[in-house]
């Protein structure tokens, strides 16, 4: 059974869920996701883990910090989170922005992770950085007295999505009315990030993984992989930007593997 808490940390409240018994694994969202992505993921995961899902500090039902947060503040929160938990160690899955602040993760409290799992993870470096300057941003839309500017945010995100499948669009909307103002910080947090200064530096069993049809990530799977001494790549036939939730068979099933591993 899956349940939802809330959980004092020194970033603000933290939303989240829990399924199951034994070891840890830690599951982050991508923008402007909540928790919510991996609601169909978890107890499939918890048949053999202790598995929960949070919230980002600023997103779902977790609280929004005044502050403009970056990649180094949610990696900070996530840690305290799991110090708020009385948890030591976790294995840690991200997906895009959930992949981004897992690496940072990984490589500035390495004690704290002990598998990673990087799904659809983007690849930033300076190169990276200065193409993405004066980029549109990803969901941005301008709020209209009739509403129309959700039509705008549904078909912004459609052509990213799995045909036949409003469902899931209807819970990205959701969770993007829920981020309000922050709707684009993770993604602008992602843009500002210097990836290629902290990736070296993971130690910890790591999986990469992303879906075939992701046209952000799949094209720069193997580049993040080649930066990971040791890290495996596995790739999920049909997944879009929304695999995990698209796919809640077939994503536990990639990454299991990883997770089962003996350290």
């Amino acid at each position: 059974m899956v349940t939802r808490a809330f959980v004092a940390t020194p970033e603000g409240q933290v939303h989240y869920r829990t399924a199951g018994e034994g070891r840890t694994v830690l599951l982050l969202h991508q923008t402007p996701r909540s928790s919510d992505e991996y609601r169909d993921v978890i107890p499939l995961l918890a048949r053999a883990f202790r598995v929960i899902a949070m919230d980002t500090i600023g997103y779902g039902d977790s609280d929004k910090p005044a502050r403009a947060c970056a990649i180094e503040d949610y990696a900070r929160g996530a840690a305290g989170f799991l110090d708020a938990l009385g948890i030591a160690r976790a294995s840690v899955v991200g997906h895009h922005t959930g992949a981004v602040i897992a690496i940072e993760l990984a490589a500035s409290y390495p004690e704290r992770v002990e598998r990673l799992v990087l799904s659809a993870s983007p690849w930033v470096d300076a190169a990276e950085r200065e193409r993405r300057k004066g980029r549109p941003l990803v969901d941005h839309v301008t709020p209209k007295a009739d509403g129309t500017h959700l039509v705008e945010l549904w078909q912004g995100r459609m052509r990213f999505y799995p045909e036949g499948r409003p469902d899931l669009l209807a819970r990205f909307v959701m969770d993007a009315l829920k981020a309000g103002e922050k709707l684009e910080e993770g993604h602008l947090a992602c843009s500002a990030y210097r990836m290629e200064d902290t990736i070296r530096r993971i130690r910890c069993p790591t999986l990469v993984v992303c879906g075939t049809e992701d046209p952000f990530s799949f094209p720069r799977m193997e580049l993040v992989a080649r930066h990971i001494a040791g890290s495996r790549r596995v790739a999920i036939p049909g997944g879009t930007v929304a695999v995990a939730d698209q796919m809640p068979e077939a994503f536990p099933a990639a990454i299991a593997g990883c997770l089962h591993a003996s350290s």
